[in-house]
């Protein structure tokens, strides 16, 4: 009994070491959430609630409740169409992302010469789109192809789309590639997860007689569903956030607008941080759906 008991008392002080080991790993980055991110948001909240002015005194604030809400979502026109705008423009570049980046993952998996010069062909993009450098190929027009909706044939199609189909198709055709750009990191995550599904399995299915196609959506597409989830949020989350955004440079100039200010900046904010869980939501729980249907 003494040796069982001090055995367990033992495992405990060793688990309680792991988990205090793991617990000052993670405090680093608690204490820095908290410091850079946290109060931050606390104060751009404590700002959305006020009107606030810049003085030589410092910063002063007037309580105007939840007006820079309401201005923002009932009477700011441009705001709320640049929101519409973004959840159109996200929503259509998401699928093209994921799609594409799997094909791209698919093709680098197979065992050719070059293989490594690909892959860094694929991620250069991403170097470029997180620099200043995209800012100067979006203002001389390289990042789309704007010209394309102005083709006879094209424009003829897209003015017999109905208006709520029309913005995204001429998204698309004018935005397409920009949007390849943003999938260098998406293919390395698939490629990754490629690399780790059993090829036992494509060797069962082989003998059972099943195609190089049924191989794909019985065992490679199932076996990337987690990937997807994780890629798919990754992209609605670096789309919102890049630098090029319509509606993050909106608010950015809003805030020392004379018309505007940090106040309502904050507030459109938070609008905006909004729309982005509602989105990550939707994706979410539709990526979600499709694999719980796919695995029954």
């Amino acid at each position: 009994m003494t040796q069982t008991s001090s055995l367990k008392r033992g495992e405990m002080r060793h688990s309680t070491r792991e988990a205090l080991t793991g617990y000052g790993f993670v405090a680093i980055w608690i204490i820095g959430f908290a410091i850079f991110t946290f109060a931050p948001l606390v104060q751009t909240f404590i700002y959305s609630l006020n009107q606030v002015t810049i003085e030589s005194t410092g910063v002063s604030t007037e309580y105007v409740d939840w007006a820079n809400y309401s201005r923002a979502l009932f009477t700011d026109p441009t705001f709320v169409e640049l929101l519409i705008g973004y959840a159109i423009e996200t929503s259509v570049s998401l699928p093209i992302i994921l799609i594409f980046s799997m094909i791209i993952a698919l093709f680098l998996n197979l065992d050719f010469k070059g293989k490594g010069l690909f892959r860094t062909i694929f991620f250069l993009p991403v170097v470029i789109t997180s620099g200043p450098v995209i800012r100067e190929l979006t203002e001389q027009g390289a990042t789309s192809t704007a010209g394309l909706a102005q083709v006879a044939a094209v424009a003829d199609f897209l003015a017999e789309l109905p208006r709520s189909v029309r913005s995204p198709v001429e998204y698309l055709l004018t935005s397409f590639i920009l949007i390849l750009w943003f999938s260098g990191v998406q293919i390395l995550i698939y490629l990754s997860s490629l690399q780790k599904v059993d090829k036992s399995l494509y060797e069962a299915a082989a003998i059972d007689g099943a195609s190089a196609w049924e191989s794909f959506w019985k065992i490679t597409l199932p076996s990337l569903t987690p990937t997807t989830l994780v890629i798919a949020i990754y992209t609605v989350i670096t789309l919102s956030h890049f630098s090029e955004n319509k509606v993050l440079k909106y608010i950015y100039d809003q805030t020392y607008a004379v018309e505007g200010g940090i106040g309502y900046a904050s507030a459109m904010s938070f609008v905006y941080f909004g729309v982005l869980v509602v989105l990550l939501v939707v994706v979410y729980l539709f990526l979600n759906f499709q694999s719980r249907r796919a695995g029954k």
